[in-house]
């Protein structure tokens, strides 16, 4: 009974939907105040049904209810409950609930946090909101539907997908999904606007705090994902440039590139048609990771469905709304004329160079993801495209990027003079070149890409420190720092942030350059060392677990004689799901991790064990934690609760810039 209620719920809220795609878009073309305001209740009713909604699938998942078609694929009564629950977004149908579900909390917290909203824009963002949310609860009623039951309900269930039974990736979703449709309330305000013919300091006010919002949560998602795949597969690895690990990673870039683009609007009235552009466009990928994950058309261990037919759905829900936002685009450039003015060196400039690089390294990583593809539709030739291309292709724009950030956060608006802004960064210059020649001192016979990377990261921690101090004027230290203490939680939440970015390219550079690896078979009893450290194999047992059974090692490790970790990783089996999982054991550092691994048996004795040492692993999340921390910063500032672009006239833009949000 609760899930044909939850199945009711879902078709009305579509019904809801379809009113409110329709009813404030008439009434804000014709001027009717009461038909503009019918869709903030209907917005709020529209969250609700689908909320609930939601709670009844949640609720048969709890239960165990094998009457469902979508439990039994995907439970089974010894799961343990977090997986139960997680479970519910861990398939096709749950997911896609879930991502309608989070299409309607961002169309109701702009109904309820827009009233200081224009009547007509905000009727049309909300219009164009529903419209969206209405193609993917048609998505899922008639190719999806979760509520489906069986005539002869089995016993039990056949399990989730044990990779899928981690705390990681249990979460991973959401937060992504509150990234990915988070920008489709920036879309709204794309289109709405385009249909207004309006786009100017007020709207750009309005559009950064949802893109930072969108921005935050998809970088959070993004690394319980990487976090996921280090220590779940066993590989060893964080990132592999897998077709839907750059789904999600292509709307992070753009999204970075709008909340940049969407400063210099708000400030000097510029770039007006490369942000709303930017705006589709990010909606637009996410649209497209929606496909790839869920079409079959490239092969993911994450993937979610592997049908044709689906992915057509989404294919057709892409062309339409990318199709018309677009075609709006073109008809509605000429009216948006940018106001301000500013010279070759400016920060209107290195915002702009900002994007370049963002929007240009998410078309690299597009092209790389969607060739195999398309080499196997127009050559008939099956091609794959990994690492060793996106390396090498992408890293040179995040190079750049990082050069010039600090810089570009020094400049003022409209002109500045370079030799001014090179004085200020003498410190940060001075760092970068004394650790780059510090590192080049210590390895000899290495990679570059260690002393680069890792110089970049304090050039990016060290300017933005310089530039946060730079916004406090002049005098003495204790007044400067008081001012320093008063500065507006923007200008803090950009500079945490882009020290996350530092500490992220740290990380990531130091355990690309000089991690080490072992690969070898061990006796039980034996010792070998890798980079400094003793591994004893002290034995190899069987151990069952709540719905698997598992092979678990007691991996001893010293240094100098010194006992530094018991590890335990295992090998899993799931019976249910007849799969086997490989749980690698990691003793976490400040500056390596000790990454262990145990494998099958072999014929001749002895197990397979490979040992990993990876210097600096823990501050690629770190980073990614400090950046998603100054996102929270900057979106706690007052300034954006109350939109302040609404109320500052354009003319006093072109002072300091004060309310920086994070990502710039």
């Amino acid at each position: 009974m609760i899930a044909e209620l939850g199945h009711f719920a879902l078709l009305l809220a579509a019904c809801v939907a379809l009113v409110q795609a329709v009813v404030p878009m008439i009434g804000a073309h014709r001027g009717w105040s009461g038909w503009m305001a019918f869709a903030s209740p209907a917005a709020t009713a529209q969250f609700f049904l689908t909320a609930f909604s939601f709670s009844a699938l949640t609720y048969a998942f709890v239960v165990s209810d094998f009457s469902l078609k979508l439990v039994v694929d995907n439970s089974h009564s010894l799961k343990p409950m977090l997986y139960k629950v997680t479970g519910v977004w861990g398939n096709h149908e749950g997911s896609m609930l879930l991502w309608v579900l989070i299409l309607t909390l961002y169309g109701a917290l702009a109904a309820w946090f827009g009233g200081n909203l224009p009547p007509s824009l905000k009727a049309r963002v909300l219009g164009v909101q529903a419209a969206v949310t209405l193609a993917f609860m048609a998505f899922i009623i008639f190719t999806s539907n979760p509520f489906l039951r069986l005539a002869v309900p089995p016993l039990d269930g056949q399990d989730l997908n044990p990779l899928l039974q981690d705390p990681g990736l249990a979460f991973h979703p959401p937060f992504l999904y509150l990234g990915y449709v988070g920008l489709s309330l920036t879309f709204s305000f794309a289109v709405a606007a385009l249909i207004e013919g309006r786009v100017d300091a007020a709207w750009g006010g309005w559009v950064r705090p949802w893109t930072l919002a969108a921005w935050v949560f998809l970088t959070i998602g993004i690394a319980l994902g990487s976090w996921w795949a280090y220590y779940e597969l066993g590989w060893g690895g964080y990132w592999f440039w897998d077709p839907v690990e750059n789904a999600s990673f292509m709307p992070w870039l753009l999204a970075a590139a709008l909340l940049h683009s969407a400063i210099v609007v708000e400030k000097r009235e510029s770039l007006k048609s490369w942000t709303i552009l930017l705006a589709i466009l990010a909606f637009g990928f996410s649209l497209i990771g929606a496909f790839i994950v869920r079409s079959g058309v490239l092969t993911s261990v994450h993937a979610f469905a592997n049908d044709p037919e689906r992915g057509v759905f989404i294919l057709l829900i892409t062309g339409i709304f990318m199709g018309g936002a677009l075609t709006l685009f073109a008809a509605r450039a000429g009216s948006m004329q940018a106001k301000g003015v500013f010279g070759l060196l400016s920060r209107e400039s290195a915002l702009v160079a900002n994007n370049i690089l963002l929007a240009v390294s998410c078309f690299v990583v597009f092209v790389g993801t969607v060739w195999p593809l398309v080499a196997e539709m127009l050559f008939d030739r099956k091609l794959s495209v990994g690492p060793p291309f996106f390396d090498a292709a992408f890293t040179p724009f995040m190079v750049l990027l990082a050069i010039i950030l600090p810089i570009g956060g020094l400049m003022p608006w409209k002109r500045a003079k370079m030799g001014r802004v090179m004085r200020q960064l003498t410190l940060p210059i001075v760092a970068t070149f004394l650790v780059a020649a510090l590192i080049w001192t210590f390895q000899t016979d290495r990679s570059i890409l260690a002393p680069i990377g890792i110089a970049l990261g304090v050039w990016l921690i060290a300017g933005s420190l310089i530039d946060l101090w730079s916004r406090t004027g002049r005098g003495g230290v204790a007044s400067r720092a008081r001012r320093l203490w008063n500065l507006p939680r923007a200008d803090w939440g950009k500079t945490v942030s882009h020290m996350g970015l530092g500490v992220t390219f740290i990380g990531i550079s130091a355990m690309t350059a000089w991690q080490s690896e072992d690969i070898r078979v061990a006796q039980v009893g034996e010792t070998f060392t890798v980079s400094g450290y003793e591994v004893t194999l002290a034995d190899v047992r069987r151990e069952p677990g709540p719905n698997y059974d598992s092979i678990m090692a007691d991996l001893v490790v010293s240094k100098n004689g010194r006992q530094v970790a018991i590890l335990n990783p295992e090998k899993r089996n799931y019976p249910v799901a007849q799969m086997p999982t490989t749980e690698a054991d990691i003793d976490n550092g400040v500056f390596r991790d000790l990454y262990l691994v145990i494998g099958d048996p072999q014929a001749g004795g002895g197990w397979a064990v490979r040992t990993y040492i990876k210097p600096f692993a823990n501050w690629v999340w770190a980073g990614a934690i400090i950046m998603s921390l100054g996102g929270f910063v900057s979106l706690s500032d007052r300034r954006f609760r109350v939109a302040p672009g609404a109320a500052r006239k354009p003319g006093k833009s072109g002072d300091a810039d004060p309310s920086t949000v994070a990502a710039e």
